[in-house]
């Protein structure tokens, strides 16, 4: 493609890309498609010969976008949102088009150092105290496997790494209610499932400090080293807010590495208001929120900041000839920062939406979030056939329909779930608490306005009505 059709056919897409944010809400948040849909209609064999890219724009609007979930559709209220503002967007075509490949300080001065002072924009509005550096990394997933793996370096006087495991016996400990990524960074660190310890939660979904605390004691007198507590503001399930002060007093006492996930609700610390969720956080060693969940820049864009980075990058450090420098000791050089060689420019598309918002347009869309969060736990509690499952402290409802026999509660509420989800109209998720089939409403869309959380409950609660009879009979 020569330049000349590049500049056409971007300036087609680009409009394509507007038409899209201006008509979201005409899709289906769901596609009608089944499995294999969408593959047989995709050649089997690569072309051999060039084609024309009229064409091949043509198939994405025939053949993709029919079969894609609309996750930046504002009646997407499952999962937690993945957003985007469309000057992250323009930061990521601006990214895709340089092509950078910031690895080391060298490859792209700029990249690094706009990351570091992007860092210390993002560690100064949510809060943390100045002791935190920062770094980007791809998810939250992998920013836990690389406080998990620092805990297991720093504990074994980073013998590890250089040995293997050899007669070290670690636990590490978070909730039941925790997610799933910290169960494949055990796994992946090797110290393996079974020196796992699920703590206990409470009626909130929170974590019992009390016996976390007495956990670490039977570990220690059983002769096992405790080296990494993960602690969650925000669970996944309920955005349930773990005692992060208690937590962090018992982790100091006994030198065991403190790992906040605030994945999700980290961004929410941008609100002074709302920092009480974080409360005793300023103690830990590390600590993770996603800006690509709740602080409107497109995926990937992972913030995860550190008490002590030497630690850090004593873990990952791997110094080939070839990848030396003459400014290696003035510089930060992030591929020691994390688990890959290879990193995208992630601090550009950032740096574009805090200062497209800044920091009082986030917070206005934040606080209009959680108080939709209050309003529509509030529908729930004052409906006779409904009943909340969870406490709402910000912007997640876990709730369910509660007319009908108690055997036949979980059947009712997947169908008034899965009806409304084949409609396209919303799209939302089930979760199970107390061995209940709960339903689960997470709304934090960039673009969302209180009608589409009020016609989602309305919704919900018409095809509850219709379907309660149905299921009785």
């Amino acid at each position: 493609m020569d330049t000349e059709s590049f500049r056409k056919h971007a300036h087609e897409l680009v409009d394509w890309m507007a038409d899209y944010f201006e008509n979201i809400e005409d899709y289906p948040v769901l596609p009608k498609v089944k499995p294999g849909d969408i593959i047989k209609q995709i050649p089997k064999h690569a072309p051999v010969e060039a084609e024309d890219f009229n064409q091949i724009f043509k198939d994405f609007k025939e053949v993709i976008v029919p079969g894609m979930t609309h996750w930046e559709s504002p009646n997407f209220m499952a999962y937690f949102p993945a957003n985007k503002s469309k000057a992250s967007v323009l930061g990521e075509m601006l990214m895709s088009t340089m092509g950078a490949q910031c690895m080391i300080w060298l490859t792209s001065p700029a990249a690094a150092e706009l990351e570091e002072q992007v860092m210390n924009w993002m560690r100064d509005m949510i809060g943390l105290p100045l002791s935190f550096t920062g770094v980007i990394q791809d998810t939250a997933s992998t920013a836990t496997l690389c406080a998990i793996l620092t805990a297991r370096e720093k504990y074994s006087n980073f013998q590890v790494n250089e040995q293997g495991f050899t007669d070290q016996k670690f636990t590490v400990y978070c909730s039941e209610q925790i997610h799933s990524s910290i169960d494949k960074a055990v796994k992946i660190s090797g110290i393996g499932l079974a020196n796992l310890r699920k703590i206990d939660v409470d009626e909130s979904f929170a974590m019992k400090a009390d016996e976390l605390h007495q956990q670490i004691i039977k570990d220690i007198e059983g002769g096992y080293k405790p080296i990494c507590v993960i602690s969650a503001i925000g669970t996944t399930s309920t955005t349930a807010i773990d005692p992060i002060k208690e937590i962090t007093a018992i982790c100091s006492k006994y030198n065991v590495w403190h790992h906040v996930d605030a994945a999700y609700a980290g961004t929410a610390l941008v609100c002074p208001e709302l920092r009480w969720i974080s409360e005793g956080a300023n103690g830990a060693d590390s600590f993770v929120f996603n800006p690509h969940k709740w602080m409107f820049t497109n995926f990937d864009c992972t913030a995860y900041f550190v008490k002590d980075p030497n630690a850090l990058v004593n873990t990952f450090a791997i110094m080939p000839a070839y990848l030396k420098t003459n400014v290696d000791e003035e510089v930060k050089n992030y591929r020691d920062w994390g688990i890959p060689l290879g990193r995208r420019f992630r601090a550009l598309k950032l740096w574009f939406v805090i200062r497209e918002m800044g920091i009082k347009g986030i917070q206005e869309k934040i606080r209009k979030h959680v108080a939709l969060g209050k309003w529509l736990a509030e529908q729930v509690n004052t409906h006779e056939h409904f009943e909340l499952l969870a406490p709402v402290p910000l912007n997640t409802v876990c709730f369910r329909y509660i007319k009908g026999k108690e055997s036949d509660l979980d059947a009712i509420n997947k169908k008034i779930m899965d009806t409304i989800n084949e409609s396209g109209k919303l799209f939302f998720t089930q979760t199970n608490l107390n061995d209940k089939y709960v339903l689960r409403l997470s709304f934090g869309n960039t673009n969302l306005e209180a009608y589409h959380v009020e016609n989602a409950w309305k919704l919900i609660q018409e095809t509850a009505e219709q379907i309660s009879p149905e299921m009785s009979h």
